[in-house]
C-alpha cells in the first residue's frame, strides 16, 4: 500500500510517499480502508521528534482516520500508534465509532482530536456552567471553532472569540461567538475586558502559549479558570506564581487529550454525541483544505504557516480496478 513515512526527524521535508506492507490486524483490532486522514499540529511535533512520549523512527504519521472496515462499517477512529497517513490502517475495535451517513469524512475527522478536545475542555477541565463567560483563543482553529459552538450549546452566557485576523474573527462570530477581539498579546487584556463590558471572565481556553498565556491569565475573574492545552507559538508557557493565583482565587489547568482517553467513558460516548450534533446541524465542523495523500508535505507546510482554517484532511484516492 501507499503511505507517508518519516525516516528522519525534521520539518515537512522529511515526509515522503512510499510503498509499505499492509498492516495486519491482531486480536481486538480492525483493518480500515482509509478514505481520509486528519492532519494535526501534533503530527508536526512527531515529525520534529519533540512530541510528548517520544517517537521511534521510521513511522507513518497520522492518528485520525475515516474509512470502511472489511465488514463494511463506515467508522471514524483514532490510531494512537500512528499509521493514519496511509491507504490502510489498523485501529482498536473500541476506538472505532460508526459515522452517520449525514456526516462527511472531513467533519467526522474534525470531531476526533479537535472535537473531543473541545468537549473535554468545556465539560471537564473548565467545568463550564450555564451563564458563564468564556474566551476562546485561536477561535478560528480546529478546536476553537468547535469550542465556540459547544459553549453556545452548553449555555454560556457570553462567548468572546480571539483570533489573529478580521476574517477569522468574523468566522468565529458566524459560529456563535457574541463578539471577537484581536488575539495579539499586546493589549489583549484591555480588549477582552472591554468586550465583556469591563468585567473579567470566567473561563479562558488557551493554546498559543508564550505571551498569550500570560495575557490570558490577567482577564480571569475570581474563581476563574484558564485551561492551557497547547503551545502553537512554540515559545513555552511562562511559570506561574501560586500566590498570584491565590490572590484572585483563580486556577490554571493543563489539558492533553491522550491521558483523558484512558478513561473508559471518555471516547465513544462523547464522540457519538458530537457526531449526532453534527448530523442534526447543531454543530458545523469547519473543514479546511483537502490534500491528496501524496501532498502531506504541503499540508504540513500550510498548517505551520497558518495559511489554513478548519480541519486539514488528506484524501486517499485508489486506482480504479
Amino acid at each position: 500500500m501507499r503511505a507517508i513515512r518519516c525516516d528522519r526527524f525534521g520539518g515537512p521535508e522529511v515526509l515522503s510517499l512510499t510503498d509499505v506492507p499492509d498492516p495486519e490486524p491482531g486480536p481486538g483490532q480492525l483493518l480500515v480502508d482509509v478514505s481520509a486522514a486528519g492532519v494535526n499540529y501534533a503530527d508536526t511535533y512527531r515529525t520534529l521528534g519533540t512530541y510528548s512520549g517520544g517517537q521511534t523512527l521510521p513511522f507513518i504519521p497520522g492518528t485520525e482516520v475515516v474509512g470502511r472496515t472489511t465488514g463494511g462499517r463506515r467508522v471514524a477512529a483514532l490510531t494512537f500508534a500512528g499509521g493514519g497517513y496511509a491507504e490502510r490502517a489498523v485501529v482498536s475495535t473500541v476506538d472505532a465509532v460508526d459515522v452517520p451517513d449525514a456526516v462527511a469524512d472531513g467533519a467526522a475527522l474534525a470531531l476526533l482530536v479537535q472535537g473531543l478536545t473541545a468537549w473535554h475542555l468545556l465539560h471537564g477541565s473548565a467545568a463550564l456552567r450555564p451563564g458563564e463567560t468564556v474566551v476562546v483563543n485561536a477561535a478560528a482553529g480546529g478546536v476553537g471553532t468547535l469550542a465556540v459552538q459547544l459553549a453556545r450549546h452548553l449555555g454560556a452566557g457570553r462567548i468572546i472569540a480571539a483570533a489573529s485576523s478580521p476574517a477569522k474573527r468574523d468566522l468565529a462570530v458566524s459560529l456563535g461567538a457574541d463578539t471577537a477581539v484581536d488575539s495579539d498579546p499586546g493589549g489583549y487584556p484591555a480588549r477582552v475586558l472591554a468586550a465583556n463590558g469591563g468585567a473579567p471572565v470566567d473561563v479562558v481556553l488557551e493554546s498559543t502559549g508564550g505571551p498569550a498565556f500570560t495575557a490570558a491569565l490577567e482577564v480571569l475573574a475570581p474563581l476563574g479558570r484558564l485551561v492551557t492545552y497547547g503551545d502553537s507559538s512554540r515559545l513555552g508557557r511562562p511559570p506561574v506564581d501560586p500566590s498570584l493565583l491565590a490572590d484572585r482565587s483563580v486556577a490554571v489547568a493543563g489539558f492533553w487529550l491522550r491521558p483523558v482517553l484512558t478513561r473508559p467513558d471518555a471516547f465513544a460516548g462523547p464522540l457519538g454525541q458530537l457526531l449526532g450534533l453534527t448530523a442534526s446541524g447543531v454543530l458545523r465542523p469547519q473543514v479546511g483544505p483537502a490534500y491528496p495523500l501524496q501532498d502531506a508535505r504541503r499540508a504540513h507546510e500550510d498548517l505551520l504557516a497558518r495559511r489554513t482554517t478548519g480541519k486539514l484532511v488528506l484524501t486517499v484516492d485508489r486506482p480504479r480496478s
